[in-house]
């Protein structure tokens, strides 16, 4: 029971950190039409931000508020002077491909950017390193207040898809972005909202991050990676979709490294083989 509770929660943590990165990409993709490749350098950038606050003596919790309002003011600009001037020029089904390398581009000018800045080093520092024990499992209590803050984060988000007059224009432009526009929705609008929430939810997982690991400029690639797998496994374009797929990616990842740490991507690879050949769509695909 102690080693089942240890791969629950191990799994759920993880899985909450999957689903605000995965939730985040879906955005950009799902609406944007946009296969951000630089969004784990917006993770990588809110770790870094929470790192050197931390140096200053500012509380990781502290710079959830604090790194929030940058990165979604840099993936607004970003957007809107990139991405829309890019998609006035690229006709038809072009402007994806054209994204997507420029998306590659950016992914690579963040990362030497931030390696300037913070160099190649790993860098951590100690948030709430005290144990408590749960039902015989030992836990650092940071990665409890991570579970809860990862949980908070993906309900508060789809809430306010949901329920939020921007939240529903979102899904209209999601659905239909023609007859959306036709509608009164400011569609550009939308779209350039939508990067700058998918970079927003980046920053606010790479804060949770490193609250739990060690961080290192070189770290955005490996997690864009598991949320495009997520995104897939979920349903391209679902956010519901991302926030189930990523707490079932993050619950296999803990029970695979129980058992062998190295085989913990190879386990999400197997399983987006086996939902590509079963159920193309993802389990809420559109």
């Amino acid at each position: 029971m102690t080693t089942l509770l240890n791969i629950i929660i191990g799994g759920l943590i993880m899985g909450g950190i999957y689903a605000i990165i995965s939730m985040g990409l879906s955005m950009q993709y799902g609406v944007a039409r946009i296969l951000n490749v630089s969004h784990g350098e917006f993770i990588m950038l809110g770790a870094f931000l929470t790192w050197t606050l931390s140096q200053a003596g500012i509380s990781p919790l502290l710079s959830l508020v604090i790194v929030s309002p940058p990165l979604f003011l840099i993936g607004f600009i970003i957007h809107r002077t990139a991405f829309k001037r890019l998609s006035s020029i690229s006709g038809g089904g072009a402007f994806e491909g054209n994204a997507m390398l420029v998306s590659f581009g950016l992914m690579f000018i963040l990362q030497n950017v931030a390696m300037i800045i913070w160099g190649s080093s790993p860098q951590g520092y100690q948030f709430l390193v005290k144990s408590v024990t749960l039902g015989g499992a030992t836990f650092a209590v940071n990665r409890l207040v991570v579970l809860l803050f990862a949980l908070v984060i993906s309900i508060g988000f789809y809430f306010f898809l949901s329920r939020s007059r921007i939240g529903k224009s979102i899904r209209a432009a999601s659905q239909d972005p023609i007859a959306a526009g036709l509608m009164g929705v400011k569609i550009n609008r939308v779209m350039a909202l939508c990067f700058a929430i998918g970079a927003l939810l980046a920053g606010l997982a790479g804060v949770l991050l490193s609250m739990i690991y060690q961080i290192n400029t070189a770290m955005g690639m490996s997690y864009t990676v598991i949320a495009i797998i997520v995104v897939v496994l979920g349903g391209l374009g679902s956010i519901p979709g991302s926030l189930i797929g990523g707490f079932i990616l993050g619950l296999v990842g803990s029970a695979v490294s129980y058992i062998e740490p190295s085989l913990q991507l190879v386990a999400y690879y197997v399983i987006i083989m086996l939902l590509l050949l079963v159920r193309p769509k993802g389990l809420l695909g559109r």
